[in-house]
């Protein structure tokens, strides 16, 4: 499979994503909508798993690619999220983005030579990349939360509810980011001989980290909650110039860690 075929896997993915995040709401049967987003799901991975066979290799090589992942990853996370918590908006926050990457995909599609240089030819690819996109989608997901509850505030109430969500999402999110640095780091060792470089995207790796730490200290010490809660939009974007941003960087032209 090519991402010739991609088209008749992304519309009906984004069809039942669309309709569970819409039914959520109106249907008396939420079974329906949950039906729908599972369904999505699994249309979704089968091309990133027919893209993997068919390319020889693990497709997260380039931007596109990670991209893909974000959407299921994104999808999966809310879906799990919303059976958890039961917020209604978490399924249709998750669709909603899942389908804005996807359309970012069939717009700007990419097709790269199924051969990846001899450093990305290691066991430790496929967990590394993995381990940090399924952070993003937890962390993009804590973000909504930290909005909507900003916004609540505002209107003088809260919810103790959004905010277990928001710190269990940012504790595993976070605990996968670190992991995905560890893993980075042993990789690094094994391929070039040190642990950590301090190339453009490895200090700005460690800038989100450090300020998601700073979010679960100010929680874990009951510092001022509307500071505490703006925490999560700078870390979020943090976290965006990592992934993305990094790469239109001129001094990170150079870095290993540019997508191709």
């Amino acid at each position: 499979m090519t991402w010739d075929e991609f088209l008749w896997f992304a519309i009906p993915a984004m069809l039942c994503w669309i309709g569970a995040g819409l039914l959520v709401y109106k249907c008396k049967r939420p079974f329906i909508a949950e039906g729908l987003m599972i369904t999505g799901i699994v249309i979704f991975a089968a091309f990133i798993v027919g893209l993997w066979i068919g390319q020889e290799r693990p497709p997260l090589r380039t931007i596109g690619e990670t991209r893909l992942w974000y959407s299921f990853f994104l999808a999966t996370v809310g879906y799990i999220a919303y059976r958890h918590w039961k917020y209604k908006w978490l399924l249709s926050f998750s669709s909603l983005v899942a389908c804005v990457f996807v359309c970012v995909n069939i717009f700007k599609p990419e097709i790269h030579s199924t051969n990846l240089m001899p450093a990305l030819q290691s066991y430790w690819f496929v967990p590394h990349v993995t381990v940090y996109i399924l952070s993003y989608a937890m962390l993009g997901a804590a973000t909504i939360a930290a909005i909507i509850q900003l916004v609540n505030m505002k209107k003088n109430r809260t919810d103790e509810q959004l905010y277990n969500l928001m710190d269990n999402v940012v504790y595993i999110g976070f605990g996968f980011l670190i992991l995905g640095m560890l893993m980075g780091a042993v990789w690094a060792k094994e391929a070039w001989g040190h642990y950590w470089s301090w190339d453009p995207k490895e200090t700005w790796a460690f800038i989100t980290s450090a300020a998601y730490l700073v979010y679960i200290h100010m929680r874990l010490q009951k510092f001022h909650p509307k500071f505490t809660l703006w925490m999560l939009p700078i870390a979020f974007i943090l976290l965006m110039i990592t992934w993305i941003g990094v790469n239109y960087l001129p001094a990170a032209q150079g870095s290993i860690h540019v997508y191709s």
